[in-house]
């Protein structure tokens, strides 16, 4: 790697400044409260008769409070003499096996002994209706033998795809609770009709199996709680699509745009399905979905500890380290891809030995002829926005932008001995 530190020898990185953005944020001040109440409301906790059996339907996804809100929904269907277990729904993740899913679950804080109750996983599916195209309809076999379903799921705008419905209760219910044929299924067309196959499932499955109600959480600009509700299950894909509206405005984003350069330190499937979010970056695996900033060069540093070397969406970035790539688990990520037939995201961008080497990389390549006055922002993820690095090129802005707040002075990127950006 001579020639590349040679190349690089030169290539001057800016000062960074700590910036703090500002975004409009409620929060649920009582979690716990929030549950009991919302199990409180007609057409939700009434639907819980003593001794029936709830499969209460978990996913894959980084929720804040995650456990806390399981937890106290166990608590309320306990309450209501219910007998509440919980299954994975998560399609394919966790490696596509029974075993992994629960062990993602384990990774997000939650547990048999977190929740209050058992967790019984399995990849078994039982088929329950066709759509009109002949995709079927599938569901959790577990989930199908209870008396009951409870689905628990974040609506969030999707990264693969626009429509009426994204992430949030009427995916987990097509996909998610589909276990891993259901995922490979429905991704068999594409993204493009995806919101329609989700709406239409869903449908489906509220109409032939015993889902009672969903709990949707909808998170403010800073990874909190901001709304939690319980949605009767004939209104779950409706308002699983007004939720969407909330949820889109309610998103962290990058203030300063556009930019040459954008640093993520973590890349993990805790913080977005795709790893990094491309409603935040503006790189989009599939040619459905659109928004984020505008983006020169991009670069990921590593991986989160909670994404178990799952690496999917660092194939967006331009730039990566060598320390990240010796840390993919091959077997996860790939299982993702084959199941979405969505590849981009799995490729190995061009891997530097270090971090600064990267960086200088994505600023030697952004297109900028006065490198000191590069356009670079630093994040440590795209889900953690409420402050970013930036550099000094991009004062005057975050000076004059009424969501801005300088928080100290400029600094020159540190390095530890081996080459890693440290905090």
């Amino acid at each position: 790697m001579g020639v590349i530190q040679d190349l690089l020898a030169g290539v001057p990185l800016p000062r960074l400044v700590p910036v703090r953005q500002r975004f409009p944020a409620t929060e649920v001040p009582d979690l716990e409260r929030a549950v009991r109440d919302e199990l409180g409301r007609p057409g939700v906790g009434d639907t819980v008769r003593p001794g029936a059996s709830i499969a209460v339907a978990v996913g894959s996804r980084g929720i804040a409070e995650l456990p806390r809100v399981v937890a106290a929904l166990v608590a309320g269907l306990r309450a209501r003499g219910a007998v509440p277990f919980l299954v994975p729904a998560m399609g394919s993740h966790g490696g596509a096996t029974a075993e992994g899913q629960v062990a993602v679950l384990a990774r997000l804080g939650v547990t048999e002994a977190s929740a209050g109750c058992p967790i019984r996983a399995t990849m078994e599916v039982v088929e329950v209706g066709r759509l009109d195209n002949g995709l079927p309809v599938l569901v959790d076999r577990l989930a199908h033998e209870a008396d009951g379903i409870v689905v628990v799921n974040r609506v969030k705008p999707h990264n693969a795809f626009r429509g009426p419905n994204e992430s949030g209760l009427a995916k987990m219910i097509a996909i998610g609770l589909g276990k891993q044929r259901g995922a490979d299924e429905y991704h068999v067309l594409g993204f493009g009709p995806m919101p329609g196959h989700i709406a239409a499932a869903a449908a489906v499955s509220v109409a032939r199996t015993r889902i009672l109600f969903g709990l949707a959480l909808v998170e403010n600009a800073y990874d909190r709680p901001a709304l939690v509700e319980a949605v009767p299950a004939a209104a779950i894909v409706a308002r699983d699509r007004e939720l969407l509206a909330i949820a889109r405005a309610s998103m962290p984003r990058l203030l300063l745009d556009p930019l040459d350069v954008l640093v993520v330190d973590r890349v993990g499937k805790e913080f977005s399905g795709g790893g990094m979010d491309g409603n935040v970056t503006g790189r989009f695996s599939t040619p459905f979905a659109s928004g984020g900033a505008r983006v020169g060069k991009l670069v990921a540093l590593d991986l989160s500890e909670a994404t178990a070397g799952n690496g999917n969406g660092v194939g967006l970035a331009d730039f990566t380290t060598r320390r990240l790539v010796s840390r993919l688990d091959y077997v996860a990520m790939y299982a993702n891809a084959l199941t979405s037939r969505v590849t981009t995201s799995v490729r190995i961008p061009a891997a530097l030995d270090t971090d600064r080497e990267a960086i200088q990389a994505a600023v030697k390549t952004c297109g900028v002829r006065d490198l000191p006055r590069v356009r670079l922002v630093r994040i440590p993820d795209t889900l953690h926005l409420g402050q970013v690095r930036i550099s000094e090129a991009l004062l005057d802005e975050a000076r004059a932008h009424p969501a801005l707040e300088i928080a100290g002075p400029a600094a020159e990127m540190a390095f530890g001995p081996d080459g890693r950006l440290l905090d």
